[in-house]
């Protein structure tokens, strides 16, 4: 795979070519998604619950994120590798910046972080300095707890309009990509055209510029409830490596995700 930049997914979603994504926490996963042709990788918080055994995001620590992210950079040298600031890692600005250098060291070639209008500010010094940010809003999981749980946002009419206007605003502030978590496929439609620069669905339908699923999610290893979002594309693909394929192709297809699979 040739290196992936920026520039090239920005030209996809003008080209409105969808992007295929997945969470990815270590070596051997992330030299089988590069292998199969995944071109962006999230090492994501999530890690606090697919890999830590924990309930939620909040135990994650910057240093897991450092860690993981070498890890999966090793194995995928020219994916396009974003991964996210744990919770309470970003609230402030030197902070911010901190902890920022640690994972751009590490190999990251983007950062991500939860919340709306607050982080203009941590979004433009960042933004100074030259380092990409993709923002990420409906359901925040650092959140979860103020939201009482993980539920879809978006539905009511105030709501609504206050992810629409809070995407805007944070593009003005000069992210670079977005993702919409758990809000109906109708707003996020709304959302990804008002937007000029890529978004990346999960539970927010088929509208979006592309998809990220957590790869135990699309392998079917998650226990517990099945989230609606959630498709196991390993059950009748007959290897890992075919399911990733699978996988790809039907999100760049549109096949998914579908109504069955979105609010």
């Amino acid at each position: 795979m040739e290196s992936i930049t920026i520039s090239k997914i920005q030209n996809w979603k003008k080209n409105k070519k969808k992007i295929a994504a997945i969470t990815a926490y270590d070596f051997s996963f992330s030299r089988l998604f590069s292998n199969e042709g995944i071109p962006i990788m999230l090492i994501g918080d999530s890690l606090g619950m697919t890999i830590q055994g924990h309930n939620s995001t909040l135990s994650v620590k910057i240093q897991d994120i450092e860690y993981h992210t070498k890890a999966v950079r090793k194995g995928s040298p020219n994916s396009f590798l974003l991964s996210d600031l744990p919770f309470m890692s970003y609230f402030g600005v030197k902070e911010t910046l901190k902890n920022t250098a640690k994972i751009i060291q590490a190999g990251a070639n983007m950062i991500k972080i939860e919340g709306g209008k607050w982080l203009v500010k941590t979004i433009k010094e960042l933004s100074k300095r030259s380092i990409l940010v993709c923002g990420h809003i409906g359901l925040t999981p650092q959140s979860v707890d103020y939201l009482s749980g993980y539920k879809v946002q978006g539905k009511e009419q105030n709501d609504a309009q206050r992810i629409i206007d809070e995407a805007s605003i944070l593009e003005e502030a000069g992210i670079k990509m977005l993702i919409l978590e758990c809000i109906p496929s109708l707003l996020a439609k709304k959302i990804t055209e008002n937007l000029s620069i890529p978004v990346i669905g999960i539970g927010s339908g088929k509208y979006t510029d592309g998809q990220i699923l957590v790869m135990q999610d699309l392998l079917g290893i998650t226990d517990g409830k099945k989230l609606k979002f959630v498709k196991n594309f390993l059950s009748d693909s007959g290897s890992i490596q075919n399911a990733v394929k699978k996988y790809i192709s039907e999100v760049e297809n549109g096949n998914f995700p579908n109504e069955k699979y979105s609010f």
